[in-house]
């Protein structure tokens, strides 16, 4: 499983388990280790990562951090852990033990996670004093692709201090230009609404009339330029504004009389689950090792959960029946599945979707040996 897979799947199981954690210990057990793990570092070797690791700072006062990561014996990224729910307010006092731990150590990239978000901090304002505000802002229940890209750059195969530090730089201004256009979108301020006053009006006093006329005038300017952006883009891609075509659409190639008739029905009937994409992300891991991972996809209809090859109907690799939470099943099919035989197996947990790893491959083998 590819970096960017992994984080999908561990984004969606903590959707699914994040009712049932209550405590900050469950916190680092289900949602933070899992995470250091995602970034390739092994939890249990204690030369790479150090739980409760502790530095006297100042003359009297001593801290615990929750989590130190090392490279070649030294701390690289600080970790501190907090109750899933606590809220990360500016200076607040999990803030203020991350600060004075990172001021007592060479490492450069601090991270403050309540198991949901993760807020990474470095020292770009001054050597070795955490900064103020984070560079990059990551949350587990609302993930976003473009910041999947940047996280990479953390993990232990890609970690590079100076390019790690050059990556946060851009993305703490390229991030705080993008915040303050969003807040000028809604709510021009003066001086940004001044600056273009003065080159459409050049002479003319900026009176108070002035001020609220253009205010106005600047919000509408700034949400059409928004809307031709998008539409645009939608043209250079061919979007002509019809429906979608969403992952789970019959493609062309795949109509047959084999079709079930439950793919039919209404989509709006279709419940996506976080559990049947944890289990899409674990069955595509397992199947890069024989097949291009962009080859699997998934289709959602009422009755399963059904992955496929390219995307055809007429290869499928298997369906998860996870509709009724105490009985769910994989269903698999032996010799590729010309004649739709599936054979449902319990699933007790999602991890055991890797037992069947042999049968899936197989499937896909079998498509692969019939197209050649």
């Amino acid at each position: 499983m590819d970096f960017a897979d992994q984080i999908k799947a561990l984004a969606a199981k903590t959707q699914g388990i994040l009712s049932n954690i209550r405590t900050e210990e469950a916190t680092k057990q289900y949602l933070v280790i899992p995470f250091i793990q995602a970034l390739g570092y092994d939890v249990f070797d204690p030369k790479e990562v150090v739980p409760e690791f502790d530095a006297n700072v100042g003359a009297a006062r001593k801290y615990k951090l929750d989590y130190a990561i090392f490279k070649d014996g030294n701390p690289i990224i600080l970790i501190e852990c907090k109750n899933k729910e606590e809220k990360f307010a500016d200076k607040c006092h999990a803030y203020s033990q991350l600060f004075h731990y990172f001021a007592a150590t060479d490492a450069r990239i601090g991270v403050l996670t309540n198991g949901v978000i993760y807020q990474f901090y470095a020292d770009l304002e001054k050597a070795h004093k955490m900064d103020e505000k984070p560079f990059l802002e990551i949350d587990m229940l609302n993930l976003k692709e473009a910041l999947v890209d940047e996280l990479k750059k953390v993990t232990k195969s890609a970690f590079d201090i100076d390019k790690m530090v050059t990556a946060a730089t851009e993305l703490k201004y390229v991030g705080g230009i993008l915040g303050i256009l969003t807040e000028q979108l809604t709510a021009p301020s003066e001086d940004f609404t001044k600056v273009f006053y003065s080159q459409l009006c050049p002479g003319k006093v900026f009176s108070p009339t002035a001020k609220h006329q253009f205010a106005d005038y600047m919000k509408r300017a700034l949400r059409q330029f928004v809307r031709e952006q998008i539409s645009n883009l939608l043209d250079a891609s061919g979007f002509t504004g019809g429906t979608p075509v969403q992952p789970h659409t019959q493609s062309s190639d795949s109509s047959s009389s084999t079709d079930d008739s439950s793919e039919s029905k209404p989509a709006n009937k279709i419940v996506t689950t976080d559990e049947e994409l944890e289990g899409f992300y674990i069955v595509k891991s397992i199947l890069r090792e024989v097949v291009d991972p962009s080859r699997i996809i998934h289709r959602d209809v009422q009755s399963y959960f059904g992955i496929l090859l390219d995307d055809n109907k007429l290869k499928p690799i298997c369906r998860l029946h996870f509709n009724t939470p105490s009985n769910k099943r994989i269903g698999l099919f032996e010799h590729g599945g010309e004649e739709k035989q599936e054979e449902k197996f319990n699933v007790e947990k999602i991890d055991d979707i890797y037992k069947y790893a042999s049968q899936l491959k197989a499937t896909v083998e079998h498509y692969e040996r019939a197209k050649a």
